[in-house]
Order: C-alpha cells, then structure tokens, then sequence
C-alpha cells in the first residue's frame, strides 16, 4: 500500500508537471516570445525540477521509516499554538510601530514579525514534543493517553524463553495473544551465547533456540520488538517497554515480577502456571512413591511425584530406595511448589493434632518449602537442633 501511495504521489507529479507546461506552450502559440516561449522551449526544466521534489521527498520518507502519529500530532500542534501566538504579537507589533512612528519602512515591521513568528512556532514545537508524554489539553488532570483494547500482548523476558516451557504452552493453542520479543532481550540471551562460561553459553543457546521454535510455531503469532527503550537494565527496559504498550510480562524471575508489581505491571510467571496445572490429590488417595531419602524427622522418608511435586511419608525412613504405597493424609501448596504428606499404606492413622500443634506443623511445613527438601546440614543436624537434649 506504501508503495501504490509513492508511485502514485510520482505519477501525479509529472502529469501535473506535463500539463502545465502544454498549457504555456499553447498560450504562447509556437512563437517563442516572452517568458511562457521561453518555458515552452526549455520543457525540461520544469520536469527535472518535479523529478528532484519527487526525489528530496521520497529520500525524506525512507530516511525516517519509524514515524509515529503522536510525533506529527505534536508537531501540528506546536506549529499552529505558534502562529495564534504570532497573530496576537502581530498585531501588538503593529500598535507599538505605529505608536512611535516607526510604521515606515514596512519591510522593517514585515522583517520583525516574521522572526518572531519563526521563534514562537519553534518554541511551541519543542515544548510540544518534549511534555507530550504527560500533555494536558483544558481541563486540569485529565491526561490523555492511548487505550489498548481487547487482549494485551505477551511480552517474553529471558529467563521465560531459557525456561523453555512457554514453547509447548504455545504448542497447546491456548495462546492467542500475540506474542512480542523485545530485541534487547535476544541481544543479552545472544550475549550469554558467546560466553566464555560454559553454564551461561548453554543457557544463551538455549534461549535463542526457543526463538527460532516460537517464530516456526503456527499457532501463535510472534514478532520481534524492535523500538527503543530508555533504560539502563534489562530488567527496567522490560517494565518500560510493558507500561508503553501496555503488555503483559511472561517470566519466571521472581525478582522482576516484583519490580513489575510496584509499577503496576501485570505478570505471568510460568512457575506459577505449572503449579496450578499439577493434579491435585485428595485426602485418602493412594500414592506409589519411591522413597529417595530421610526426611527432617526421624520417621519420616522423602519421594518424588513424576512431576516433581515433594512427598513426605510417615514410617517411610527405614524404606528408602524401596517403592511404596503411601495414602495421602494431607497437602501444602505455597508459591515455591507443592508437598503431599502421606503415610504408609496399613500403618495406623496418627491422632489428630491440637489446633495450636497443626499451626505450628503448617509453619515448620512451610519453612521446610522455603529452605527445599534437603536441609542445610542434613536430617541429624536438624534434629539436633530442634531437639537439643538428644
């Protein structure tokens, strides 16, 4: 369409061109006499200069290939706050010399209000385009930005596309926003590609790759995102870029999703989703484990759920590297994963705790999550410390 608009902006320039000088070669009736005779034999020159206007602005349009409608506005504005404000001096210049009998010579007073108009629409232009990020029009607070209708876009950090899991999230189809990569983010994961390191190299690769099988994926649109971005960070040009569409963040980095909420931008953290998407397990179902290791208590023995999810067994520690069966008595779900408590199938069902002992069971759970299945100085280091007479 640009180009139909640029060759058809060529067009009407030599047609107008063309007629024009047809219609001075007719007035001047073949001879030759006066300026339209002249103009009539030297054909040329008019249609050399439309081919150079053709020329200048085609060159204007292609050297400024990212042109924004928000800039233009600004402009218009700008040039026409100048010339009312021309107008206005104008005529108090006209006062003023006529005051003082300085009316004559005109070219003086005609000299004088030109170089202010030209000051005052420069001025208006540069204030425009400098505060028209926070421009106000006549009423007082009321600011007036673009609206993004319908769904937002998803805009992908590094660590989201290391991850890899957001590949087959979009191979489901349950992805119908589109999809936007900034290119600083493929800059830094291209960054990590060429580390000496071998882990951060590794990781590079990886997310780089995760591009390309987003960009082949068929059911999700994805573009690379290339507009600038002020920022010193990654972290930062990612929340900017976010509040300037708006989108919405697709990460795994807790850090960043913080950041994100204090600027009141939204996120999606992929842990997040994985975890809701684990099937849950009820009370009084029965579970085959492998027991890898020794819980925190002495009893206790620690498998793993094919998905990875935690599952301590009561009586389970003299099992370990055996499978059971193990019924689920109880589970704990927090935002660093999800633990099943269970105990062996057949063993008797322990008495109910006291509500002040399950508070206190539910926050040593909790910070059992929070430090990970292996204790900083294994199950005897921990026992002792809760247990100091032992």
């Amino acid at each position: 369409m640009v180009n139909a608009v640029r060759m058809t902006f060529f067009v009407l320039l030599l047609t107008v061109t063309l007629l024009n000088v047809i219609s001075v070669s007719e007035r001047a009736g073949g001879s030759g006499a006066g300026q339209a005779g002249w103009l009539a034999e030297r054909w040329y020159i008019p249609l050399s200069a439309a081919l150079a206007l053709f020329v200048v602005f085609l060159a204007v349009d292609l050297l400024t290939p990212r042109k924004k409608i928000a800039t233009l506005s600004a402009v218009v504005f700008g040039l026409m706050a100048g010339m009312l404000a021309t107008i206005a001096f104008g005529f108090v210049i006209d006062l003023v010399a006529e005051s003082w009998d300085f009316a004559e010579p005109k070219e003086i007073v005609g000299t004088i209000k030109v170089l202010v108009g030209v000051s005052l629409c420069y001025l208006g232009i540069s204030t425009v385009l400098q505060t028209q990020d926070d421009f106000r029009l006549v009423i007082p607070y009321v600011e007036f930005a673009k609206q993004m209708r319908g769904t937002r876009p998803l805009l992908l950090d590094t660590s989201a596309l290391i991850d890899g899991r957001v590949v087959d999230v979009a191979g489901t189809g349950f992805v119908q926003a589109p999809v936007l990569i900034p290119q600083f983010v493929v800059q830094e994961l291209q960054t990590l590609a060429d580390s000496r390191d071998g882990m951060k190299r590794a990781r590079g690769r990886r997310g780089l790759e995760v591009v390309s099988r987003l960009q082949r994926s068929v059911l999700v649109d994805v573009s690379i995102d290339e507009a600038p971005v002020p920022g010193m960070g990654v972290d930062q040009m990612l929340v900017e870029r976010a509040r300037q569409l708006p989108a919405v963040i697709v990460t795994t980095d807790t850090g960043l999703a913080r950041v994100a909420g204090i600027h009141n931008v939204p996120v999606l953290n992929l842990n997040d989703l994985a975890n809701a998407l684990k099937p849950s397990v009820l009370p009084g179902e029965t579970l085959r484990v492998q027991v890898m290791k020794r819980g925190e208590q002495r009893s206790q023995g620690v498998g793993y759920m094919p998905d990875g999810t935690m599952v301590v067994v009561e009586d389970g520690a003299e099992r370990v590297g055996s499978e059971v069966e193990a019924v689920v008595t109880s589970s704990l779900q927090t935002s660093a994963g999800r633990m099943i408590f269970a105990r062996l199938e057949g063993s008797a069902e322990p008495e109910r705790a006291a509500p002040e002992a399950e508070r206190a069971e539910a926050v040593s759970e909790e910070a059992a999550v929070e430090r990970g299945p292996f204790p900083p100085h294994g199950p005897a280091r921990a026992n002792r410390k809760r247990n100091p007479r032992r």
